[in-house]
């Protein structure tokens, strides 16, 4: 295990608070987040925001191949010697936001796994920007922040389901893996956080609707929580037929009147954009 606190001596690195620098610093902690991600040496795993390189040691360990991209240029050193003994790890100082992914994967033909410890300030972001591309990755694997996880993972009719909870289960099937206490890292963030999975899922329900109207419709009608749909979505000037016509669609659907956005799956939304499309 790297000895976080030697590394950061021997190497004089100041950590970012702006580039959300928390090292993990518990080996336990990082076996379970890289046993959660079910790496083997098919595998390409990426690494985002790798630190000092202690979960990307570990994710070598059984990956075919690591890259990791980093986007401070003073941790180079540290984690080309931290990660020497590897063949398999590529170290990349790059903004992920800016990395061309598919340059980076081209020669690789086995399944595409991300693991990270991501920054809280580009969270959402880089997530979607993950989801959203057409790189054909298998698992994504995310210590987030514990608030931010419970939204990414939540289910109906709970108070965390949001827009992002139906943004993330239109790409994937997503599970809590396991909370992460604050005090794992250095320097210690002022909240907790949580290991959230996201596995590829089949895109059946929503193939043949549109996907910017699907995205449309999620988003005004979460964007006032406590009315009904009829009122969040129905009041939209974009929505032929306003309240009307939404009415009879939800009376179409079976789905009641009074509902509300948070009590509605992927698939009733998939439904209610249907019958709007026509």
């Amino acid at each position: 295990m790297i000895n976080t606190n030697k590394v950061i001596k021997e190497h004089g690195l100041k950590l970012t608070k702006s580039l959300g620098q928390n090292f993990l610093t518990d080996i336990n902690i990082i076996k379970k987040i890289v046993e959660a991600g079910e790496v083997s040496s098919f595998d390409l795993v990426l690494e985002i925001g790798p630190g000092i390189g202690s979960m990307t040691a570990e994710i070598a360990k059984c990956a075919g191949k690591v890259i990791a991209v980093e986007i401070d240029k003073n941790l180079i050193p540290a984690l080309n010697e931290n990660l020497g003994m590897f063949s398999n790890v590529s170290v990349v100082n790059q903004d992920i936001m800016k990395t061309d992914i598919k340059e980076l994967i081209k020669d690789w033909t086995g399944p595409l796994k991300v693991i990270s410890n991501l920054p809280y300030y580009i969270t959402t972001p880089i997530i979607m920007m993950l989801l959203e591309t057409d790189i054909a990755w298998d698992t994504l694997v995310f210590m987030v922040q514990k608030e931010v996880a419970l939204r990414l993972a939540a289910t109906p009719s709970t108070k965390n389901y949001s827009a992002i909870s139906l943004a993330v289960r239109y790409y994937s099937d997503p599970k809590l893996a396991f909370t992460v206490s604050r005090n794992c890292f250095i320097p210690k963030p002022d909240v907790d956080s949580a290991v959230v999975k996201l596995k590829k899922r089949d895109l059946e329900c929503v193939a043949d609707i549109s996907k910017e109207l699907f995205f449309k419709i999620v988003r005004a009608s979460f964007s006032q929580r406590r009315k009904t749909l009829l009122n969040s979505l129905g009041s939209q000037g974009w929505l032929k037929g306003g309240k009307e016509r939404l009415r009879d669609v939800l009376c179409k659907l079976g789905i009641k009147e009074a509902v509300r956005a948070e009590e509605l799956d992927i698939e009733d939304f998939a439904s209610l954009c249907r019958e709007l499309e026509k």
